[in-house]
């Protein structure tokens, strides 16, 4: 017959969380109030019996439930963060900046990828929800989900990131992309294009709607026309999507064929800059390419590319230290900030296209 184990000697082999406090006070001959004393208030317990406890904690490798503790206090020390693609270095950047903030108050962020589905969305903030994090902060996809606004009721914090506040009471962090996408159309106009593509325009995310606004606006200024643009709607914002839209541009006819594209993110961009290369052509004598976000590959890209370069740790550490005063009460103001957005101009755009055909 198997022999049962006291729990006690199931500690002492570097038992940690799976030793309880009962455990330790077997082991010192004490009750758990004078262990919970000795952890909380060790004033009160005499250094004899303070001393026989620490040794019995040391000799089970007891670790405190921190998490438990401040789960009973009402809240516990993480908050919650909850992005589109991980997948996508923008994002991966953002998080150190909020991590920098959240770690310089001795809380940890737990990480959440919604890969801009409504439904991973909502089970995500659910379990936010059930661990008690001090507040959200998140990069809603592009339907918002309901559990958001019921998040907000129980008088969670939610910060949303990349994205502009639909009304005053909700603080929020942005980029202005309207701006950014003017600024890459301009750019690609005083380069001498006349046929320019914008990819991504079938997102539903407002971000890149307002990209595409931008680009639009730039157009039209120039030329007094939108004929000059070409909307290409990959199915997902990837590297994947990027190659897609490339291959749609290489088919068109050579009087139709946009000369340059501005992508609504720097991974289509890559997707795009590859697709071109393997068909030979070239970046930019034949083929001009802006990116949106500038993440570190597009500098490190076989040739380097042109970019919207957004603030992106930046953001995170903003919205981290915007949700982490509303948390803490007291006379908290919403704020709305809007970053502005510049341009870092590299090889892929470089050259400056002469004559009618532009």
């Amino acid at each position: 017959m198997r022999r049962g184990v006291p729990s006690a000697a199931r500690g002492s082999r570097g038992g940690g969380l799976t030793t309880s406090i009962r455990d330790v006070a077997g082991r010192a001959g004490v009750s758990v109030g004078t262990v919970s004393n000795v952890l909380n208030r060790p004033d009160v317990v005499s250094a004899a019996t303070r001393e026989r406890v620490l040794a019995a904690i040391t000799e089970l490798g007891f670790v405190r439930n921190e998490s438990a503790r401040h789960l009973r206090a009402g809240r516990s020390r993480t908050i919650g963060l909850v992005v589109l693609d991980i997948a996508n270095p923008f994002f991966t950047d953002v998080a150190r900046g909020v991590e920098e903030v959240a770690n310089a108050e001795g809380l940890a962020v737990i990480l959440c990828n919604s890969d801009d589905q409504v439904g991973k969305e909502s089970a995500h903030l659910d379990v936010l929800a059930e661990q008690r994090v001090q507040g959200v902060l998140i990069t809603p996809t592009a339907e918002v989900s309901p559990a958001l606004d019921a998040l907000r009721r129980r008088g969670v914090p939610v910060v949303l990131l990349d994205r502009r506040a639909p009304a005053a009471d909700q603080c929020s962090v942005a980029v202005d992309d309207v701006l950014g996408g003017r600024l890459a159309a301009a750019h690609l106009v005083e380069r001498g294009h006349r046929r320019i593509a914008f990819i991504g325009g079938s997102s539903g995310l407002p971000q890149i709607q307002e990209r595409h606004e931008g680009v639009d606006r730039a157009v039209l200024d120039a030329f007094g026309t939108d004929d000059a643009l070409t909307v290409l709607s990959p199915p997902a914002l990837t590297v994947a999507g990027g190659r897609d839209s490339a291959l749609q541009i290489v088919g068109l006819p050579a009087d139709e064929r946009p000369t340059a594209a501005i992508c609504a993110n720097d991974l289509l961009a890559l997707g795009v800059l590859q697709e071109m290369v393997r068909h030979g052509v070239r970046v930019p004598d034949d083929f001009a390419i802006v990116g949106y976000d500038d993440i570190d590959f597009a500098a490190a890209a076989a040739v380097p590319l042109t970019s919207v370069r957004k603030p992106r740790q930046e953001l995170g550490r903003r919205a981290a230290e915007l949700l982490l005063d509303e948390a803490r009460g007291g006379d908290h103001r919403h704020v709305q900030q809007v970053f502005e957005p510049t341009l870092v101009v590299r090889e892929s755009s470089m050259v400056r296209r002469t004559g009618a055909a532009g």
